[in-house]
């Protein structure tokens, strides 16, 4: 009995809920996604601003579980997309029991950082500050970070991490547990992500695009997954990629297709290490000027293939 009891004891311990990881461009907020999920669920590029929609990443240990949201970087907001991008941050803080404010240790000086501190004291809840990158970073420089950190707000915790080696990541994600509600988890065991495949798909292909042609594409560019098909014998995928000039679109093409070849190539073998399914994977390129100006080409450019690829999914719910 008193063993039934002790295990009787230990589940109620068990911890769940909902935490956002909300910081600039570029502080690593994916990659620490990934890292804890244990593989890729959101893109990972060097440019600025790759992300744009909440995604969530599930992860679920003996004590509990924690949904990651891993949001678009926080900046000012100067077009229609940005503000979208922005609108899906503050989404993401609505009913979260912590927030993970990520800031790159290169770049951070507290004083300087009031955009991201202001989430921290508008957010009700407890706020966790994890400090990334200090493998680049000399030694000296980082306790007083830390402390300005420490004096700029009362954080539950502050820790450096890097998010890229995995250093201090198993204890920042020991810290989150320990600052969430008692409770069962959301979700099942197996589950790593609410995102359905078509969304992933998209996000893998602009991911491919992005890295290819770093400078001259990537904020222009928005994937559409126009059809998700599967077969018996493998996985039919067709894409539109849509960008605002005709000279985008002839670097996304490149000479003789070489260009659109080499995104398919990858993304597909990416696609099929994910998916453990052969894939066919169609590209076609398309111009729609100024959309990232216009919030209806917005939505519909962004938001488009996750709604579809969330109603395909309940579909298949509601079949089973």
């Amino acid at each position: 009995m008193d063993k039934e009891a002790e295990t009787a004891g230990q589940e109620k311990k068990r911890r769940a809920g909902f935490v956002a990881i909300v910081g600039r461009p570029n502080a690593g907020k994916s990659t620490l996604l990934n890292r804890f999920v244990g593989q890729k669920v959101a893109i990972v590029t060097s440019k600025p601003q790759t992300t744009r929609n909440r995604i969530q990443g599930i992860v679920t240990q003996p004590q509990g579980q924690v949904v990651f949201i891993d949001t678009p970087g926080v900046h000012e907001a100067n077009s229609a997309l940005n503000r979208q991008m922005m609108r899906e941050v503050a989404a993401a803080l609505e009913g979260i029991d912590v927030l993970l404010l990520m800031v790159d240790a290169i770049w951070a000086l507290p004083h300087e950082d009031t955009l991201l501190l202001e989430k921290a004291k508008r957010f009700e809840g407890k706020t966790i500050l994890a400090l990334n990158k200090i493998d680049r970073i000399p030694k000296p420089k980082l306790l007083p970070l830390m402390d300005a950190f420490s004096k700029a707000f009362p954080f539950a915790a502050l820790m450096p991490i890097s998010a890229l080696r995995g250093d201090g990541c198993e204890e920042l994600l020991e810290e989150v547990f320990k600052n969430l509600p008692e409770g069962e988890p959301f979700f099942p065991e197996d589950q790593i992500t609410d995102q359905p495949e078509r969304f992933l798909a998209s996000e893998i292909i602009r991911e491919k695009a992005i890295q290819l042609t770093y400078h001259e594409v990537p904020h222009a560019l928005a994937v559409i997954v126009d059809k998700f098909e599967e077969t018996p014998k493998l996985l039919r995928i067709e894409v539109t990629m849509h960008v605002e000039r005709d000279s985008q679109k002839k670097i996304l093409i490149g000479r003789k297709g070489d260009m659109l070849k080499r995104i398919g190539t990858q993304a597909r073998k990416e696609l099929e290490s994910l998916l453990g399914t052969k894939i066919y994977l169609g590209l076609f390129v398309k111009v729609m000027p100024n959309w990232r100006e216009n919030p209806m080409q917005v939505r519909e450019l962004n938001w488009h293939t996750q709604l579809e690829g969330l109603i395909e999914e309940q579909g298949k719910k509601e079949h089973e």
